[in-house]
C-alpha cells in the first residue's frame, strides 16, 4: 500500500505572529546600525546604497536556507508541527563590529568609505572563520552540558531582549502596557482577539494608532522616514577584499576583535540550535554554523558589514507553531525593504514601545525553555550561567565608562561582563559536572576556563598572553579542588535526610 502523501504548509497563519516577532527584532538592529551610521559621519548613499542592501542579502540567504532544512526535517519525520529556525543579524556581534571594527577603522584612517571596507573584508572572514569552526561543532554540542548552553542564552535573553525591552515598553506607559496585555493575552494566554487577528498585527496596528492618538508619537518623524524613499539596487563588491589587504597589513589590530566575536558568534548559533532541539526540533548545528558563515560572507560580498547567526528567537517561533513560512516572508521582506528604503520609513512610524512588548514574551520564552527543558537538579547550573551577562549587560550601556560607573558597586562587574558568553557556558558547565558527581569534568571545565582567561577569551578587555593572571590563577585552584574530589572521592550527603527534595 502506497504510503500517504505528505504536505508541510509553507505558510500558516501562525506564522505571521512569528515573521512580526522576527521582523522587528531585525528591525531594530537595522535601525541601530543606520543611526550608527549616519553619527559617524558615513554618507546616507553608502549605508542605505551598500551597508543595508548587503545585510538584506545575508538575511535573505540565511532565511531561505532555513526554510528549506526545516521542510526537509518535516519530511524526515512526517510533522507538520516543524519550525524553521530564525535568522538575521546578532545583536552583540553587531555592536562590536560597529565600535570594535568600524569606529576604530574610521579613527584611524579618516575615510568614511575605507572604514567600510576594512569592517567588510573583517565581516568576511569572520564568516569563513565560522564556516572553519563548524568542523568541530558537533563535537562541542555532544561535550558541553544543555543546562549551560542554554543558560548562557537565557542570561542574553533576561538582560538584552526581556530587560531592555521591558525598559522601552514602559517609555510610552500607556501604549507600552496595552501592547503588553496584547501579547499576554494573545500570545501566553492564546485567548483569541478581536478580529480574529494575529496577536503581533495587532498590537502593533493599535498600539501605532493609539500612540499617535494620544499624542506620545510625534508626526514628524513620519516626514523625516519618508525622506529616505528611493531605490537602492543590490549590487556586488570588492569592497570586502580591497578590505581584507589593510586587515593583514597595518590594520592587522582589528582581527584581534574578529577572531573572539566570530567565536562567540558560533556559540551563539550552537546554543540556540540546541534550545531548538530542546524545544522539538533537531538540526545539524555544524551545517547551521557553516550557514552561517557563508550568509556572512555572501552579505559581505554585496557589501554588508554585520555577521549573520541563527537567532535567539527561534524558540519564541516555536512557541508560536510557527512553520517555515514566516522565515520565507521575512528574507523577501527585508530585500524589498532595503531596495526601496522601507525599512526606515517604517522604523520611523512605529514607535518602539509598541514593538518592544513582542521581544519581551521572546525573552520571557528563551528563560522559561532554559528551565523546562533541564531537570529540577540543573537548575542552579542554568541560574548560574545567567548571571555574566547581567555584568555584560552594565558593561554594554555604559561603554567605555563602564569600569569608572561601576566601580563603587564592585571591581568584578567589569571583569564578570568580559567574554561573559564564555564564562557563563565554564562555570554552568563546572556546575553540571559537579552536580553529576563527575569531577574529572569538572576539572577539565575549570582548566579550559583558565587557558581562556590566559589568552584574553575571558576576563580581559583583549586577547594577548597572560591576559587575566588572577583568574588564571583562580581557575587553576578550582581544577586543583575538584581533581582532589575526582582522585580521592567524593561523598555525596543524603538530600532527601537534610530534606532538600
Amino acid at each position: 500500500m502506497a504510503e500517504p502523501r505528505f504536505h508541510y504548509p509553507w505558510y500558516k497563519k501562525e506564522d505571521t505572529d512569528a515573521f512580526f516577532a522576527l521582523f522587528q527584532n531585525n528591525v531594530a538592529n537595522f535601525v541601530i546600525i543606520t543611526i550608527t551610521m549616519l553619527g559617524m559621519g558615513f554618507p546616507q548613499e553608502l549605508v542605505f546604497g551598500q551597508v543595508i542592501p548587503g545585510a538584506a542579502i545575508a538575511v535573505l540567504v540565511g532565511n531561505f536556507y532555513y526554510a528549506y532544512t526545516a521542510n526537509r526535517l518535516a519530511h524526515q519525520e512526517r510533522r507538520t508541527d516543524v519550525t524553521a529556525l530564525s535568522y538575521g543579524i546578532s545583536t552583540p556581534v553587531m555592536f562590536v563590529f560597529l565600535f570594535g571594527v568600524l569606529l576604530p577603522a574610521k579613527t584611524m584612517t579618516g575615510d568614511p568609505e575605507l572604514a567600510w571596507k576594512i569592517a567588510v573584508g573583517a565581516c568576511f572572514l569572520s564568516g569563513l572563520l565560522e564556516v572553519l569552526v563548524s568542523l568541530v561543532g558537533r563535537w562541542v554540542q555532544r561535550n558541553l552540558p544543555r543546562a549551560a548552553m542554554l543558560g548562557a542564552v537565557a542570561g542574553v535573553a533576561l538582560t538584552f531582549i526581556a530587560g531592555e525591552m521591558m525598559f522601552k515598553t514602559l517609555e510610552m506607559p500607556v501604549v507600552g502596557l496595552f501592547v503588553l496585555a496584547v501579547i499576554i493575552i494573545g500570545i501566553v494566554g492564546r485567548v483569541v482577539l478581536p478580529f480574529r487577528m494575529p496577536a503581533s498585527l495587532f498590537a502593533i496596528v493599535f498600539g501605532t494608532l493609539l500612540a499617535y492618538l494620544l499624542g506620545a508619537s510625534d508626526s514628524a518623524k513620519i516626514a523625516e522616514g519618508l525622506s529616505h524613499f528611493g531605490f537602492y539596487p543590490v549590487l556586488p563588491s570588492m569592497a570586502a577584499f580591497d578590505g581584507m589587504s589593510y586587515l593583514f597589513g597595518s590594520m592587522i589590530g582589528i582581527l584581534t576583535v574578529v577572531l573572539p566575536i566570530t567565536l562567540y558568534n558560533a556559540i551563539e548559533t550552537m546554543n540556540n540550535v540546541e534550545a531548538m532541539e530542546a524545544a522539538g526540533d533537531k538540526y545539524d548545528v555544524r551545517e547551521c554554523q557553516a550557514v552561517d558563515g557563508v550568509g556572512t560572507m555572501i552579505g559581505a560580498l554585496f557589501g554588508g558589514l554585520f555577521p549573520t547567526t541563527v537567532y535567539i528567537a527561534t524558540v519564541g517561533a516555536k512557541w508560536m507553531k510557527a512553520g517555515r513560512g514566516y522565515s520565507i516572508l521575512n528574507g523577501l521582506v527585508y530585500l524589498l525593504a532595503a531596495m526601496f528604503g522601507l525599512i526606515a520609513v517604517i522604523s520611523a512610524l512605529i514607535p518602539v514601545a509598541v514593538v518592544a512588548p513582542i521581544l519581551v514574551f521572546v525573552g520571557m520564552s528563551m528563560v522559561s525553555t532554559a528551565f523546562q527543558t533541564n531537570a529540577k537538579k540543573y537548575y542552579p547550573a542554568v541560574a548560574l550561567a545567567m548571571l555574566p551577562y547581567f555584568a555584560n549587560y552594565v558593561m554594554t550601556r555604559f561603554n567605555n565608562a563602564a569600569g569608572e560607573v561601576v566601580s563603587r558597586i564592585s571591581d568584578g562587574i567589569v571583569p564578570l561582563g568580559q567574554g561573559a558568553m564564555f564564562t557563563a557556558m565554564m562555570l554552568g558547565a563546572i556546575t553540571v559536572c559537579v552536580i553529576d558527581g563527575a569531577f574529572k569534568r569538572a576539572t577539565a571545565f575549570a582548566l579550559c576556563s583558565a587557558g581562556f582567561s590566559f589568552v584574553g577569551l575571558m576576563h580581559a578587555p583583549k586577547l594577548g598572553f597572560y591576559a587575566a593572571p588572577e583568574y588564571v590563577l583562580g581557575y587553576l585552584v578550582m581544577a586543583l579542588l575538584f581533581a582532589w574530589y575526582a582522585f580521592f572521592g567524593a561523598v555525596k550527603r543524603d538530600d532527601h535526610v537534610m530534606g532538600e527534595d
